[in-house]
């Protein structure tokens, strides 16, 4: 169990990025954040990762505190940020170097089959399109085997086909291993695709302002009013979590609004 009590984080220069997000995630649940712009989710992914420190409240995983980069928690940035000067198969052992030579060598060949990649084990980041160089991302964080795996826009920087065929991959991976997911994402046909449920953040301090279950049976529609609904439902707390008018009482998250909406 991931579980966020009242994470805050405030900036040396004063900036309040998130203020009480408390949140519980099951494990192999799929939880996908979206929000404004300034609503702290690459922060709130940082905090998880331990790759940041909350100025307030604690980040646990499974009862043990996370305050630095923890083996069971791997994270896929936007960019592959692959190694060029290490051949495909050494960037996803690259965090395996404490394991037998054997192992290791099992491990990366398993996680780059897993990502369709077990041909290109031996080119250079170079030699690779964006998408493959963000499937060798994604097994690089899944050699260690994680119990969570963050992911932070990683398919922003692709083409639409690239952006559907990844997404689809990444839920087959799932299938398979069933880590627990947080994703970050500014589209929200990528949330409803992906996740089991949407948490819709507010901006300045970031703050969780709705959650959204999508209970949508897989594989998901996309053109099915199903999808639809949840989308629109999305879509309308988005819009409501930016009115400066709204108010939301503090440590209020607003789980049912816009469950009775219909178009």
């Amino acid at each position: 169990m991931l579980a966020l009590d009242r994470v805050g984080k405030t900036y040396p220069n004063g900036v309040r990025a998130l203020d009480g997000v408390t949140l519980d995630v099951a494990p192999g649940e799929i939880v996908a954040v979206v929000g404004g712009s300034g609503c702290g989710k690459s922060t709130l992914l940082r905090a998880i990762s331990g790759l940041d420190r909350p100025s307030q409240g604690s980040v646990l995983l499974d009862g043990t505190r996370i305050v630095e980069p923890h083996e069971k928690i791997g994270i896929v940035f936007q960019e592959p940020r692959l190694l060029p000067w290490l051949t495909v198969a050494d960037n996803v052992g690259f965090g395996l170097a404490d394991r037998p030579a054997a192992e290791r060598r099992e491990r990366v060949a398993a996680a780059l089959d897993r990502v369709g990649l077990a041909d290109k084990a031996k080119v250079w980041p170079r030699e690779l399109s964006g998408g493959q160089a963000q499937r060798v991302a994604i097994a690089r964080a899944l050699v260690p085997r994680p119990e969570v795996l963050l992911l932070d826009e990683p398919f922003s920087a692709l083409d639409a086909f690239t952006r559907a065929d990844l997404q689809d991959h990444v839920l087959d991976l799932w299938a398979e291993l069933r880590p627990t997911l947080i994703l970050v994402t500014h589209d929200v046909d990528e949330a409803v695709v992906l996740a089991d449920r949407v948490i819709v953040m507010r901006p300045r301090p970031g703050r969780i302002f709705e959650q959204i279950e999508d209970d949508l049976p897989r594989p998901r529609d996309r053109q099915s009013a199903g999808f639809d609904f949840v989308k629109r439902r999305v879509l309308a707390a988005l819009d409501r979590s930016l009115d400066r008018a709204a108010t939301v009482d503090e440590g209020q998250t607003r789980a049912e609004s816009g469950a009775a909406l219909w178009w």
